[in-house]
C-alpha cells in the first residue's frame, strides 16, 4: 500500500495553466448561464454603440436652451427661503404634545409656503421635461444624466465598502490579538472580507441605479419602445461594468495570493533540496 510522503509539496499550476483554467471556467459559466452572459454582452454593446450620445443639432440646442431659460430659478429660491422660515417659526412654537393658536397659525403658513414651493418646482420640472423631450433620450444630454446617476451610486457603493472594510480590519485586528492568530491568517480573512464588502456595496448600488433609472427615462417623454430599449440597455451596461470591475478586483486578489503561494512553494523546494543534500552528506552509502 502506497503512503504519501509527508514532506512532499503540492505543485501549483504554472501561469499559463492558470490562464487556461480561468478561460475554461469563464466559458463553462457562460454556457450554463446564458441569460447572464447575454445581458453582459448586451451591456458591452450598448456602451460601445451609444457612447456619449448623439450631439444636439443647432435647432435642438437652441430650442432646448430656450425652454430651460424659462425656468424661474429665482422664484424657486425665494419660495424655498419662505418655506424654511415658516417651518422654523412653526417648530419654534410647537410643543412636545400640543400646538396653541400661534402654533396653528404658523403651521398653516408653513403648509401654504410648502404648497407654493411644490407648485413652483412642479412647473420647473415640467418645463425641464419639455426641454429634455426636445433633446431626446439617446442624446448627449440624456446619456450624460444617466452616466452621472450611475457614477453617483457607484461611488456610494465603493465608499460603503471602504468604510465597512476599515471597521472589519479594526475588529479583526482586535480578535487577532485575543486569539493569537498568525499574520497570514489575518491577512487572508481581511482580504476575503474586503472582497465581500465591495461585492455587496457595488451590487446594492447597481440595484438602486436600476430602480432610479426609470424616473430619468420618463422625464424625457420617450415612446414606450424607446423607453424600454434604453432601460434594458442601460441596466445591462451598468451590470456589465460592475461585474467587470468585480471580476478584475477578484482577479487581482487571486493573482496576489497565487504569487505569494508560488514564492512559498519555491522557498519550500529550496529548503527541501538543502535538507536532502545535508542528509546525503551525513549518511554516505556503504560500499
Amino acid at each position: 500500500m502506497n503512503r504519501q510522503n509527508p514532506n512532499q509539496q503540492i505543485a501549483l499550476p504554472s501561469v499559463a495553466d492558470m490562464g487556461t483554467l480561468v478561460v475554461k471556467g469563464i466559458t463553462s459559466f457562460a454556457k450554463k448561464h446564458k441569460v447572464i452572459s447575454s445581458g453582459y454582452i448586451l451591456g458591452i454593446l450598448f456602451l460601445l454603440l451609444v457612447g456619449s450620445g448623439t450631439k444636439l443639432t443647432f435647432d435642438q440646442s437652441k430650442q432646448y436652451n430656450s425652454i430651460m431659460n424659462t425656468i424661474d430659478l429665482n422664484a424657486e429660491f425665494e419660495a424655498s427661503n419662505r418655506y424654511a422660515q415658516a417651518n422654523q417659526a412653526y417648530r419654534a412654537t410647537k410643543g412636545w404634545f400640543s400646538c396653541d393658536s400661534l402654533c396653528q397659525r404658523n403651521k398653516k403658513r408653513m403648509e401654504q409656503t410648502e404648497r407654493v414651493l411644490g407648485e413652483i418646482r412642479n412647473e420647473g420640472y415640467a418645463r425641464m421635461s419639455d426641454a429634455k423631450s426636445v433633446a431626446g433620450l439617446f442624446s448627449e444630454v440624456g446619456v450624460d444624466e444617466v452616466k452621472d446617476s450611475f457614477w453617483k451610486y457607484f461611488a456610494s457603493g465603493k465608499a460603503y465598502a471602504k468604510r465597512q472594510s476599515m471597521y472589519d480590519m479594526l475588529f479583526m485586528g482586535i480578535r487577532k490579538m485575543s486569539r493569537d492568530e498568525s499574520t497570514m491568517e489575518y491577512v487572508m480573512k481581511v482580504l476575503i472580507q474586503v472582497l465581500l464588502n465591495f461585492s455587496m456595496g457595488l451590487i446594492f448600488a447597481l440595484f438602486i441605479f436600476i430602480a432610479s433609472l426609470w424616473g430619468i427615462i420618463k422625464s424625457y417623454q420617450p415612446n414606450p419602445l424607446t423607453a424600454l430599449a434604453f432601460f434594458i440597455g442601460a441596466s445591462c451596461a451598468g451590470f456589465a461594468f460592475v461585474s467587470t470591475y468585480l471580476f478584475a478586483l477578484f482577479g487581482a486578489a487571486a493573482g496576489g495570493v497565487y504569487g505569494i503561494a508560488k514564492v512559498v512553494e519555491t522557498n519550500a523546494r529550496i529548503e527541501q533540496g538543502g535538507q536532502r543534500r545535508q542528509n546525503v552528506h551525513n549518511h554516505p552509502h556503504q560500499q
